[in-house]
């Protein structure tokens, strides 16, 4: 015992000790070319009193090999001098990418390196820059891709450094398979998820290569899909790619969806000083939640809630925490509201958007310099520069600021690509039609979404070109104008041709809680043709026409999801309002659907719809004026066939409505993966003449017209394909009918 005490003693003697130091009165430095002496006392952060021991040799050692400047460093103390020699790293005269021709992708691995044109190389940022060009690569689908490096010297203590990159072929989706208890189908999942199983056709999508940042997208929107539909315990184990051959590949995500979770006590802790009824509306949305499923988008309107609450003046050093309790299948949730520290931000950076630019960013923050430190909404405020979808990665840090009570914010994006292209087609019992858009949803780094569209049928060819501004000078309120132009041609069946050129300009904001508020003001030039065959109104119609409208749209929103719905409603309301106009026509419209789940799996959609088209002049509105019904408001007639007709031709109507109500299906062959059935109900009306015929051929064939059928939706090889089988319950003599319909479509 004595021994060991003996022993820890030395050792505690040694490591308390104080180290040697040394003074010195002068600083030499040896070796140094480009690199002046002052440049190096300042990157070695030599200590003021000028004493040094072994740890302050070996930090000026460790200050100057982090510089990248130099290959070799020695620091010694030799006859009261400190002696500093240095072997400087060469100059890089030029980085060269060779085996690789595309301009794209050359530019994507300059942008990542480290070492570039005239800095000093560095053997080991060189080997970091092998790592990121080759992730970089995988990250473009190139997954066999090989890289050597090579150094040539031209003098000077100057270097060329060479990439050979062989980027080999794109690694390619072959089979996208989900396995485990995923309860969904697969042609529900696969609607889910961004990746596409590659074929010969699809020449534009680059979604059809291995992608390893778009596999955990996938990843993550799959869990979301799931949380929403309650299944709270979602393991989707890490998916992974089985290797076929010949660069393609198996996608597998391994599916644990666990059993469906539902919202029981929904409670909350204020402190004493609070006025509980500053909270009420929480309350009664804990109330309203309280038998639900538990869904991801429930839990955010919770905490939009809070943070509505935080910005009041009131609370804001308000902090919440949520902790959570699950007894079988319920979830119960207590919220915490307490008092954070009070800081006040000094500073936010924004580090690494060399595309984006900051004053984006900034419109997006809750909490700006100056403002109280408030966690929720700084969390929030990360949440919606992530939302943006212009980076591929978005981290923030809290740091002291200069002076006490003040906090720095950095918040540090990497940018990726937000532009897309698009090239579908589509054929069915309707006729043929192809399509071609791009997209960019960051334009020039403003965040503009910019985008353009051609699409082409047998009788139609329409063109738009679009930019919007969502968050125009971060006033929350969206900027948009669009030129378009339409030719529909239909000489050859219903002796008459239009041409239809315009532009619109159109803002946008939340009026209220989901209520939504669109204004604008649109004008069209539009001209009529007409040949012999044509009908004496359409005659009569020929010229061309100058219009000017004003309109709005409230939209009221209540869906618990955008895509794929299966809770809440929609009502939208919108009026298109003459200015100047040589027919004046006021078109009203009323568009509502409601969703509701039953039987647990099974989605209900009831949808009422009316609109009208009238002249405020007493004029007859023009033939492109007129309302026809949309295919999906009445199934099991030919798209145009039915309804008010001039002689042979039908006109459509002044007025129209619909009432729809289906249900999924999905204890329909259950097993089968790729088909999914619906059964619909539709019924519907067009009618009103607003203008007499010479000859007595204009006939109203008011009527109210009925169907009920079944849809399938089936996922081919080529496309997804959807068919309808309907039964025409109630027409008019004169509608045609279409028992059996289809559409088959695909993207390139």
């Amino acid at each position: 015992m004595t021994k060991l005490i003996f022993k820890l003693f030395i050792v505690f003697c040694v490591f308390t000790l104080p180290l040697e130091s040394k003074n010195f009165n002068n600083i030499l430095i040896n070796g140094n070319d480009r690199i002046s002496d002052d440049t190096i006392k300042v990157f070695s952060e030599i200590p003021k009193d000028k004493s040094l021991n072994e740890t302050s040799l070996n930090l000026i050692l460790k200050n100057l090999f982090n510089t990248g400047f130099f290959k070799d460093v020695s620091v010694i103390i030799k006859n009261n001098d400190l002696i500093i020699n240095v072997e400087e790293n060469p100059i890089i005269q030029s980085v060269l990418i060779e085996g690789v021709k595309t301009e794209r992708i050359r530019k994507s691995i300059n942008d990542i390196l480290t070492l570039r044109d005239r800095s000093s190389f560095n053997i080991v940022f060189a080997k970091n820059d092998e790592i990121a060009i080759l992730s970089t690569l995988k990250d473009m689908g190139y997954f066999f891709a090989t890289l050597e490096s090579s150094i040539i010297e031209i003098g000077d203590n100057k270097v060329n450094l060479i990439y050979n990159i062989d980027i080999g072929k794109k690694a390619r989706i072959s089979k996208i398979s989900f396995v485990g208890d995923k309860k969904f189908k697969d042609n529900k999942l696969r609607g889910v998820i961004v990746s596409e199983e590659y074929k010969f056709w699809k020449i534009v999508s680059g979604k059809k290569f291995l992608n390893e940042n778009l596999i955990n997208f996938d990843k993550k929107l799959l869990e979301n899909f799931y949380k929403n539909n309650g299944f709270f315990n979602v393991i989707i184990q890490p998916s992974f790619a089985s290797y076929l051959g010949d660069n393609n590949f198996d996608v597998i995500y391994n599916i644990s969806s666990g059993k469906k979770y539902f919202f029981n006590k929904l409670t909350l802790n204020l402190p004493v000083d609070y006025n509980v009824e500053n909270f009420d509306k929480l309350n009664l949305l804990f109330e309203d939640l309280r038998g639900k499923k538990y869904s991801l988008n429930s839990i955010n309107l919770m905490l939009d809630e809070i943070d509505n609450i935080v910005l009041n003046k009131q609370y804001e050093f308000l902090n919440a925490t949520v902790s959570e309790k699950i007894d079988d299948n319920l979830i119960n949730l207590t919220f915490n509201i307490e008092e954070s520290e009070k800081f006040y931000v000094e500073t936010i950076n924004i580090l690494g958007n060399n595309i984006t630019r900051e004053e984006v960013i900034r419109n997006t923050l809750l909490v700006d310099e100056g403002d109280p430190f408030n966690e929720l909404l700084h969390n929030k405020s990360i949440n919606e520069i992530k939302a943006l979808s212009y980076f591929s990665k978005v981290e923030s840090e809290i740091k002291n600021g200069t002076s006490k009570g003040k906090k720095i914010i950095n918040i540090k994006v990497n940018e990726k690509p937000t532009g897309e292209i698009m090239a579908g087609a589509g054929i069915g019992t309707n006729g043929g039609s192809v399509a071609f858009g791009i997209t960019e949803n960051n334009f020039l780094g403003r965040g503009i979404k910019f985008g353009t569209d051609l699409s082409i049928s047998d009788e139609a060819v329409r063109g738009i070109i679009s930019l919007d501004n969502p968050n125009y000078k971060g006033l929350n309120r969206s900027l948009g104008v669009t030129l378009e132009s339409t030719v529909t041609d239909r000489l050859s069946n219903y002796g008459y041709k239009s041409i239809k050129t315009g532009t619109s300009f159109s803002t946008g904001f939340e009026y209220y809680d989901d209520m939504y508020l669109r204004t604008g003001l649109s004008t069209y030039v539009e001209k009529l043709e007409t040949d012999s065959t044509a009908s004496e109104n359409l005659k009569r119609q020929k010229g061309s026409y100058f219009d000017t409208y004003v309109n709005y749209t409230l939209d009221y929103d209540k869906r618990n999801q955008r895509y794929q719905t299966t809770d809440g409603f929609r009502s939208r309301f919108s009026q298109n309002i003459p200015l100047a106009s040589q027919s004046y026509s006021l078109t009203n419209t009323y568009d509502y659907k409601n969703y509701n789940q039953w039987l647990d799996e099974n989605i209900a959609t009831f949808g009422f719809f009316v609109s009208s088209s009238n002249s405020l002049s007493g004029k007859d509105i023009k033939l492109s004026e007129r309302l026809f019904l949309p295919s999906n408001k009445l199934r099991g007639f030919e798209v145009g066939k039915l309804g008010p007709k001039d002689g042979a031709d039908y006109i459509g109507g002044n007025y129209a409505a619909s009432i729809n109500f289906s249900t999924t299906l999905p204890q329909i062959m259950p097993n089968t993966q790729n088909t999914d059935f619906s059964l619909f109900l539709d019924a519907a009306n067009i009618w009103g003449i607003d203008y007499d015929s010479d000859n007595g051929t204009a006939f109203d064939n008011s009527q109210i017209r009925s169907s009920i059928g079944i849809a399938v939706d089936f996922f081919t090889p080529i496309g997804p394909l959807n068919f309808s089988l309907t039964e025409v319950l109630m027409k008019h003599d004169s509608d045609k009918t279409e028992t059996f319909k289809f559409n088959l479509g695909t993207t390139f």
